[in-house]
């Protein structure tokens, strides 16, 4: 029986393997880690304990929760590992692990092709050229991927699947593979626990029950952080009512980071953030529109600004010099026109669509037109709703762009995260293309266990690992997957291991339940609920931190400016933030997991801030601006940047690491044009 609010029930369990997280990373985790576990038990009658312990519930957990319309990171039989790396590379501006994107390059279609197998709907092409969408391709019985099936690129990189159901269909087939005994919903793991005697590696992690008065402690050999990156940090554009409208998942908090730098976790590249161009106030998406539908994006007076503005990629090579662009570059000559007067930005989706009218047929029109809703409804409902309120039909009205405010994360185009330790080799080419590739890894990025993070034993994926995104969700189930073969082989090197706690089960308790104690005990103290000198909701609290990122650590409210006199009072604003968080209320469990996502959230910001106080350039020109250091800086700052949190100081320490380029990233770029 759950204990009383005032008082909650400890739940105290031991394992070998505990995965933290429900969405694509954890997913993979868990269903790859039974193969392994089972062939454990096979050879030596050992059953390793494995739990996977996730906050809300596993078919609709994570960045994927609501579907999507693609897969992003898909190889095929016309590609290569080496050319997905220098992809990553250029468009995250030169500044990647190209051992951790090769590695997730070489094995990410073997898990295309399981989702396929489990019943995700891929579109197809047939032998005559025609494009049918998954259900279609289904029923005409178009080879499957794996059996030399053609998908239907809307880009280079990218497949159209029909996804509404996408994260359902990954969630049951790790479900079945765990069994249900193994997975633990509704619990929010908050805080990784440190060994005794080793300060260097985990011991375990603990949080509460977001539906009962409980507190869950877990003993562990081996951890998997894969919680998400992080959603407002920053005060969003939507506000009020709509300010849930994130693009990035809202339950994100950085909780991944958080964790792990208090751990003692190094981290990498926290400076990074993305800025995504989505179409106003829905935050809906735009990846099809670009790619599969070919719309261009215009300002207020027709004008294609990429074309009009392309001399200022000259200020940034090599990155300009690319056939396609750094993400970051393209909103950067997006961000002229609208600080010049020539906004609104819109998606010319008339003249898109009149074009294709021009070659398909009136069936092939008619799916289309369907597909431009579906994209919506698989992946953004919101933007349905702010299409048909405002009266807008794609064919006939244009919709407005606008970029978003700042997210951290490590799957998708961004590469901020942790340092962690690469594949102990990159394999024997099997084609002659892969032969730049070296079969050794440069010191320091390899510690004898994939996706190990500085800190012995807590591993991570998808979000969590750092400098090497585009993974996104194929990426994220693939990393998943890797670290948990690894996470067995650490468990089975380590098998005389025992994790003995550096804080006892009633200290972890009460700084877990502090927010509920700091309610209890001063609610009497007014007749309004809300209005107390004692405490700050953990509302409030928020609206504070995304005021001080977005108004100093260059949010939307300064266009992404920011300088070293601007850092320096973030940096004494947050710290008066992080004392008045020790004020935070709960009245619920909801307000308890607000709280707690509030903490992940301040220190996510806090590595953020210092990470871009201590890199002297502006590295991502059109996703952030340091004023002072407005320029991209090859010679002094070609380099990772790298931190170590001390949760007993509670101070950042911030160095460089040399960049190495282990692909051969010529070939990406044109002749650079006179700078």
């Amino acid at each position: 029986m759950a204990g009383t609010f005032d008082n909650p029930e400890i739940v105290q369990e031991e394992v070998d393997v505990l995965l933290i997280g429900g969405g694509m990373a954890c997913c993979g985790a868990g269903y790859e880690i039974m193969r392994w576990a089972e062939a454990v038990k096979a050879e030596t009658g050992k059953e390793l304990k494995i739990k996977l312990v996730d906050k809300a519930a596993l078919d609709r957990s994570g960045a994927v929760a609501q579907g999507l319309s693609a897969i992003n990171t898909y190889i095929g039989d016309k590609q290569d590992p080496a050319d997905y790396a220098r992809m990553v590379s250029n468009d995250l501006m030169g500044i990647t692990r190209d051992d951790l994107a090769y590695d997730v390059g070489r094995n990410v279609d073997d898990s295309v092709h399981l989702f396929e197998e489990w019943g995700l709907p891929i579109w197809k092409t047939d032998a005559d050229g025609v494009r049918h969408d998954g259900a279609e391709s289904i029923r005409e019985g178009l080879p499957a991927l794996k059996d030399g099936g053609q998908p239907v690129r809307s880009g280079k990189w990218q497949i159209m699947i029909n996804g509404e159901s996408y994260k359902w269909i990954v969630a049951e087939a790790a479900k079945k593979a765990l069994g249900l005994d193994r997975i633990q919903e509704r619990v929010f793991i908050v805080h990784l626990i440190n060994d005794k005697n080793d300060p260097g590696r985990i011991a375990g992690a603990a949080g509460f029950s977001v539906r009962e008065n409980k507190i869950y402690i877990y003993k562990a050999k081996a951890v998997l952080l894969a919680a998400g990156g992080c959603v407002n940090l920053f005060r969003p554009r939507s506000v009020g009512e709509g300010q849930g409208r994130a693009w990035y998942p809202v339950w994100n908090a950085g909780s991944t980071y958080s964790m792990a730098a208090e751990a003692g976790a190094e981290l990498t590249m926290m400076e990074n953030r993305f800025v995504p161009a989505r179409f106003k106030d829905g935050y809906g998406p735009v990846g099809a529109w670009f790619l599969l539908f070919k719309a261009k994006a215009a300002n207020a007076y027709g004008e294609d600004y990429m074309t009009k503005n392309k001399d200022m990629l000259n200020d940034y090579p090599p990155y300009g010099q690319a056939a396609v662009p750094a993400s970051c570059l393209r909103n950067h000559l997006m961000l002229k026109e609208m600080k010049e007067g020539r906004g609104p930005i819109y998606m010319d989706t008339v003249t898109a669509l009149a074009k294709l009218r021009e070659t398909l047929s009136a069936k092939e029109v008619k799916h289309l037109e369907a597909e431009a809703w579906e994209d919506f409804l698989d992946m953004c409902v919101g933007q349905c709703g702010i299409w048909v309120g405002e009266n807008i039909e794609p064919e006939k009205k244009m919709s407005e762009l606008m970029p978003t405010e700042p997210y951290l994360l490590g799957s998708h185009s961004g590469c901020c995260g942790i340092w962690v330790s690469g594949p102990t080799d990159l394999g024997a080419p099997t084609k002659e293309e892969y032969s730049d590739v070296p079969a050794h890894l440069p010191s320091g990025w390899n510690w004898g266990y994939r996706g190990m993070t500085t800190v012995k034993g807590l591993f991570t994926a998808g979000d969590g690992v750092g400098a090497a995104g585009h993974k996104f969700s194929s990426g994220s189930h693939t990393e998943g997957r890797i670290a948990s073969k690894a996470m067995v082989k650490y468990v089975l090197d380590n098998a005389d291991l025992k994790p003995e706690f550096d804080e006892t089960a009633d200290e972890i308790a009460a700084a877990i339940w502090k927010p509920v104690k700091n309610f209890l005990e001063f609610k009497d103290y007014t007749t309004a609920i809300d209005v107390n000198p004692n405490y700050i909701t953990p509302k409030m609290l928020q609206f504070r931190l995304q005021k001080i990122m977005d108004e100093y650590v260059a949010g939307v409210a300064t266009y992404y400016n920011t300088n070293d006199k601007m850092l320096g009072v973030a940096e004494e604003k947050l710290e008066m933030l992080k004392e008045d968080a020790q004020k935070m209320r709960a009245k619920d469990l909801h307000e308890l997991l607000r709280a707690w996502e509030n903490y992940h959230r301040i220190l996510t910001a806090e590595a953020h801030m210092k990470h871009i106080q201590f890199r002297e350039e502006s590295r991502y020109p059109g996703f952030y601006y340091r004023t002072d250091k407005n320029f991209v800086d090859e010679e002094n700052w070609h380099c990772f940047v790298n931190s170590i949190y001390d949760k007993k100081t509670k101070k950042w320490t911030c160095f460089k690491r040399k960049h190495i380029d282990l692909v051969d990233k010529s070939k990406l770029f044109k002749a650079a044009a006179p700078h």
